[in-house]
């Protein structure tokens, strides 16, 4: 994972998303303070700004570092606080994150991962060669928690992840691929191989 900067919300989305979502919400008579009652499902108005969420966050998937092709239907709208814990903020621009569809899985309602909103770069780094993510060094020991509970969460060092993580970094040392590729692709490893001075 790597630092995100919070995009601005788009023009259409209070009409889109918020007045519509909320309006749902008084109609099925839900608190907006206070959990959802279990089963209770509310309308995901959340769906119509997936494009501006994809064309602002550039495709890259917050929690894995990734750009990823939307026409794959991969990708999905991530409320960071859960929507189940707090209704107030199920229609709201700054509680969402790109996803893809892999890490919205994975995250669910937890609440011991990490805001990739909140995060600096370098608290995740990054072993080039096998693709393993493990803890900065130099954090102090509560936080290297947090962050390895957000890796064992989100499940980070999976075979496959790692295994995409070493094939894109093996792309630019076999000269297959470019930087300003791997730093729109792979912007992840992008930062880790200029970090480490590979680049």
């Amino acid at each position: 994972m790597i630092h995100v900067d919070p995009q601005p919300e788009p023009s259409g989305f209070d009409a889109a998303v918020r007045k519509k979502g909320l309006a749902s919400l008084a109609r099925k008579g839900v608190s907006l303070y206070h959990p959802l009652p279990q089963k209770t499902t509310i309308e995901p108005h959340w769906r119509a700004c997936l494009d501006d969420l994809y064309r602002s966050y550039r495709g890259e998937c917050a929690y894995l570092g990734v750009f990823f092709e939307r026409v794959t239907g991969g990708g999905s709208v991530d409320h960071f606080v859960a929507k189940s814990a707090k209704p107030l903020l199920a229609y709201e621009w700054n509680n969402y994150r790109l996803a893809c569809s892999t890490m919205n899985s994975r995250k669910r309602d937890y609440e011991n991962v990490l805001d990739p909103f909140e995060i600096e770069n370098g608290w995740f780094q990054l072993e080039l060669v096998t693709g393993y993510v493990f803890p900065g060094h130099e954090l102090p020991a509560a936080m290297q928690s947090k962050v390895q509970n957000t890796i064992d969460r989100l499940n980070l060092n999976d075979s496959g992840i790692r295994e995409m993580r070493t094939r894109h970094y093996q792309g630019i040392i076999d000269g297959d691929y470019t930087v300003a590729f791997l730093k729109k692709y792979s912007p992840f490893v992008w930062y880790e191989a200029n970090r480490q001075g590979v680049l």
